[in-house]
């Protein structure tokens, strides 16, 4: 959705490695907004977003206008099913169908064969994927691994909304990740105990909300009873006024499962 920073690079640059074109789309796409503010706010600079796909040797930049993409209202749009139960689809009502809608939309007009997501949202990711198998389109999704900062927080278009005191606490989801992961590969099997101690680690702070916390198994996005094998540890943060996501994927020790 623009607002190009070094995770859209990384994303860049790998298709640039793998493929004979690339294509970058950038569409800020209103159906995948449950909030109007945030829509509003959502971070745009196209002149920026163009000069660094001049610069990584793109050979198209597609940036359709909302008219374009949208001429009538849609009457048809994807439902993503159980995988948007849980983790963000919880807290935005109509996200994920917003979003799938759209790479449809985008995928047939470009007819890519490959198309490179982040691993940063590992539920948009799922849910492409899947959305992909349903459907029988013709396009590998690659998925390429999150890029952070120096201190864990996962780069992201709405970072520039942080003030100076809530970058400091921003990194405090990945911290929680981190902790998460650390009773995870060492055998902790109960589900609440890690989410617990991980919520615990971002601590209080006025500023800090935590919206959710939740361990599901990475093929279905559904929370597990119990840590028995591979999982995917997804959290949201309310920094101020900015909503943050990260996630990491995790599993016990092979003499645990």
């Amino acid at each position: 959705m623009g607002a190009l920073h070094a995770g859209h690079e990384r994303l860049i640059r790998q298709a640039r490695d793998e493929c004979a074109r690339v294509i970058v789309s950038i569409f800020v796409n209103p159906l995948q907004f449950d909030r109007a503010d945030d829509l509003e706010r959502y971070p745009r600079a196209l002149d920026t977003d163009m000069a660094i796909c001049e610069q990584l040797g793109i050979d198209l930049v597609f940036v359709p206008t909302l008219r374009e993409m949208y001429p009538v209202q849609p009457a048809c749009t994807v439902d993503p099913g159980p995988l948007a139960r849980h983790l963000c689809g919880a807290h935005r009502p109509g996200h994920f169908s917003g979003m799938a809608t759209v790479v449809l939309k985008l995928l047939n007009a470009v007819t890519a064969d490959r198309a490179y997501f982040g691993e940063k949202d590992a539920q948009q990711l799922a849910i492409v994927r899947r959305m992909v198998a349903d459907f029988n389109l013709p396009v590998t999704i690659v998925g390429v691994p999150t890029v952070r900062e120096p201190d864990g927080l996962a780069l992201s278009s709405r970072n520039m909304r942080l003030n100076v005191r809530e970058r400091t606490l921003a990194p405090r989801l990945h911290r929680a990740l981190l902790a998460a992961d650390g009773l995870i590969t060492t055998g902790e099997p109960d589900p609440g105990v890690v989410t617990r101690t991980a919520a615990a680690v971002i601590g209080d702070d006025e500023l800090l909300r935590l919206e959710y916390l939740e361990i599901v198994d990475p093929e279905d996005l559904q929370p597990v009873d119990t840590i028995g094998g591979p999982v995917i540890v997804a959290g949201a943060l309310w920094v101020g006024g900015t909503r943050l996501i990260d996630n990491c994927h995790s599993a016990p020790p092979a003499s645990a499962r």
